[in-house]
């Protein structure tokens, strides 16, 4: 029980699911099954949540439990459950199709990696901060947002698209819990409810591609111009 109350092993704690989480990141730009994906980003998204609780815990803001419940909740179960119906009710192929092949994605998301890490050692002073839990993963949270817009542009498919804007919100999410332990209720609240709403949202514009075009290819939108 004492071990719970140290803040170093929540620090060190807190450090090693970060670091799952970037590396369930990187696996989900070599992974070329959207389902696997999408259960990925659950798998992610779950480790956030406790990443949030155990703030919560060490840091005693009661508040930052009702941020891990709703990530849980929404992004860790409900978003892949509507997603992974999408993908049934669609019927598309399930393999995703990025412009640029899976080996050389991981060499570019691990460059992506060292550059976060070089720009997030420039905020970290451990001197300044004392031991503040979760600011050295200031690094993991800038790999997984710049990692999740490289998703986004190396991706074809509007529904894997989707996913890496999800997993590029993951990325703020981890750095506004880490950095200033968890953002105002109010807006906690409101921008679960927008990856709610966006969730659904993009899953009908998906679906309507996917019937106007009979492709998930989002290039072939360019038959729209004039």
């Amino acid at each position: 029980m004492d071990l719970l109350q140290n803040p170093e092993f929540g620090n060190k704690l807190v450090t090693l699911m970060a670091a799952f989480v970037l590396v369930l990141q990187i696996a989900m730009v070599g992974q070329r099954w959207l389902v696997m994906n999408i259960r990925l980003f659950g798998a992610q998204s779950f480790l956030l949540a406790l990443i949030a609780a155990a703030i919560a815990w060490y840091n005693h803001a009661p508040h930052i439990y009702i941020a891990a419940g709703l990530t849980v909740a929404v992004k860790a179960v409900l978003a892949p459950i509507l997603l992974e119906r999408l993908v049934d009710r669609i019927d598309i192929q399930h393999e995703i199709a990025p412009i640029i092949n899976g080996p050389l994605s991981i060499v570019i998301s691990g460059a992506l990696t060292l550059v976060a890490y070089i720009v997030g050692g420039s905020f970290y002073h451990p001197e300044a901060q004392g031991s503040g839990l979760g600011h050295n993963t200031l690094a993991v949270a800038i790999s997984v947002f710049l990692i999740g817009f490289f998703m986004m542009l190396n991706r074809r498919k509007a529904l894997s698209q989707v996913l890496a804007l999800l997993t590029l919100e993951n990325g703020v999410f981890l750095a506004a819990m880490c950095l200033t332990y968890g953002m105002p209720l109010i807006v906690e609240l409101g921008v679960f409810f927008d990856v709610l709403v966006a969730v659904m949202v993009l899953g009908i514009l998906v679906f309507q591609i996917r019937e106007s075009f009979a492709s998930m290819d989002v290039s072939k939108l360019r038959r729209l111009r004039g």
